[in-house]
């Protein structure tokens, strides 16, 4: 079987590197080959780049933090997800392009045309095969990451507004292609968004 490419979405605290770890579980126990990365920070020279856009102190202007994402992912395609998925593995990436149009597309409020444009040329086009948008209130997610004692990073202490913003264009996303996205309420338990998306996937399989 030719390689898979799923990523998962959604704004900070809905649980998205929970439902990946399951998901990878679970194919993993069917037989198939995975590989889990996330972004910003899948390669060594994206935990670089993630330490410069999510824990550098002081602003990073809008255009050079969309830019920046753009190497980072330019880099984690053609050194670890192409050649994942040419050799017939399932990639699992916690994030993708999307995570730009709607972070600093909407949430910095540059063009989401622009920063998906230029997303596209770094990533020479490659689509995932499914997108897991978990979708949850900009409220609940933060009261969420609250909860876990960590020190939030540069993007997560942004208002509510900022996180409102992307929410609402991570839905426009979805809408705009469906066939892609698989929007997946994030106030359910995490069994019965895992049990949804296993079934979406195995779908997917046929």
């Amino acid at each position: 079987m030719s390689g898979l490419f799923i990523t998962f979405e959604g704004i900070d605290g809905v649980g998205k590197s929970t439902q990946a770890n399951l998901l990878q579980e679970y194919l993993t126990n069917l037989g198939h080959q995975i590989v889990r990365t996330l972004e910003p920070g899948g390669t060594e020279l994206g935990h670089e780049i993630r330490q410069l856009l999510l824990h550098r102190k002081g602003e990073v202007a809008p255009r050079a933090e969309a830019l920046l994402y753009a190497a980072d992912r330019a880099h984690h395609v053609a050194t670890k997800i192409r050649p994942a998925l040419a050799a017939g593995q399932f990639v699992i990436s916690d994030r993708y392009f999307d995570s730009s149009v709607a972070y600093q597309g909407a949430g910095r409020a540059l063009s989401m045309k622009e920063v998906r444009d230029i997303s596209l040329w770094a990533v020479d086009g490659l689509l995932p095969n499914l997108t897991v948008l978990l979708d949850l209130d900009a409220a609940s997610a933060r009261a969420r990451r609250d909860t876990t004692g960590q020190e939030p990073d540069r993007l997560e202490r942004e208002k509510i507004e900022f996180f409102e913003a992307t929410r609402n264009a991570f839905l426009q996303l979805a809408e705009a292609e469906p066939d892609r996205f698989f929007v997946v309420d994030a106030n359910q338990t995490v069994d019965s968004m895992q049990v949804q998306i296993r079934a979406r996937v195995n779908h997917l399989l046929g």
